[in-house]
């Protein structure tokens, strides 16, 4: 049985003598209301496949599985008010709006981790730090902006912005580990952002995958290796035009233009980028991607007493 993973969704189709049109879209109860005809007919989507096939999906069958992916990419390319997604594509996009506000509300109602004060600015950071008479925020923001640096390009004052680039704000998030050091992130707004008109996801490793590899390594009683690629997403170019005005965070630099040249967490197209700026590197050390997991890569390789064998690398986003 063949089963192929969605890498993004291309384009659309209507065959305008099956689908409906907009003066058949509502359907008139006997008392006189309307309610919308729950049909997807005559609509097809074309996927491009994780393996670069592409073929064309009828538009019931991939909503089924794929409602949030169906959803924006309508959105993006203007055809969320045809009849065929009208009637569902709104309470889709409430769900996952829905979801994002909690996970929002949940961190700015948490005001402390492990008994540690949680900041949500950075003059809060710097504050705890001043009243606890520490040094742990100030550090954790001095080697994020470290981190980060590569991604900016500052603009000389008075240089024009470049035409076609969008304002977004930055922002750092604050967390503790688990062995109480204290963590900062830097993230772009990318909520802000236009929406791209196609839309990327960036696939992870499944957990058959891993269990095969453990099962593998347990019976051949091998190591097993694990890394996790600080600040991963920094290693690839962004797909975005976005600059921004440098914050607190930036010390001295405060107030300043900065473009956005790298894939910033945040945006939406950072995880895809970095996605296949990975797939590049393995591809360059000879790696090949696995047809059954994309994300499951090998090389062939010889033992020093000729034995061959296979390498393989797990991928889950920057965790090898």
């Amino acid at each position: 049985m063949e089963h192929l993973i969605l890498d993004e969704i291309i384009d659309f189709r209507k065959d305008a003598t099956i689908a409906i049109s907009d003066d058949e879209r509502w359907l008139v109860s006997a008392n006189g209301n309307r309610h919308p005809r729950r049909t997807t007919k005559g609509w097809e989507l074309c996927v491009l496949w994780k393996d670069k096939s592409t073929s064309w999906v009828p538009l019931k069958d991939l909503k089924e599985g794929n409602r949030i992916q169906v959803a924006e990419f309508a959105v993006a390319n203007g055809i969320a008010n045809e009849p065929a997604f009208a009637w569902w594509i709104k309470d889709v996009l409430k769900k996952r709006e829905r979801m994002l506000s909690a996970v929002k509300t949940r961190y700015l109602k948490r005001t402390h981790k492990f008994g540690i004060q949680m900041p949500k600015t950075v003059k809060e950071a710097l504050e705890i730090d001043r009243e606890t008479g520490t040094d742990f925020w100030r550090k954790a923001i001095e080697k994020e902006m470290k981190n980060v640096d590569i991604a900016f390009e500052f603009l000389e004052a008075g240089t024009p912005i470049p035409i076609g680039y969008q304002r977004i704000p930055l922002h750092l998030v604050f967390d503790v580990k688990m062995d109480f050091t204290r963590k900062a992130r830097l993230v772009a707004g990318g909520h802000m952002t236009d929406t791209p008109s196609t839309i990327t996801y960036s696939s992870v490793v499944s957990r058959d995958s891993v269990r095969i590899a453990l099962m593998i390594a347990a019976l051949n009683d091998l190591d097993i290796l694990a890394a996790d690629i600080g600040n991963a997403y920094l290693n690839a170019e962004t797909r975005e035009k976005v600059y921004a005005i440098a914050g607190p965070e930036f010390g001295s630099r405060e107030g300043q233009v900065v473009i956005i040249r790298r894939a910033l967490y945040g945006l939406k197209s950072s995880g895809a980028a970095w996605r296949a700026h990975l797939a590049e590197t393995l591809h360059t050390l000879e790696y090949t991607s696995s047809l059954a997991d994309p994300d499951v890569w090998m090389r062939p390789a010889i033992k020093a007493n000729g034995e061959h064998y296979y390498e393989y690398i797990l991928v889950y986003v920057d965790d090898i």
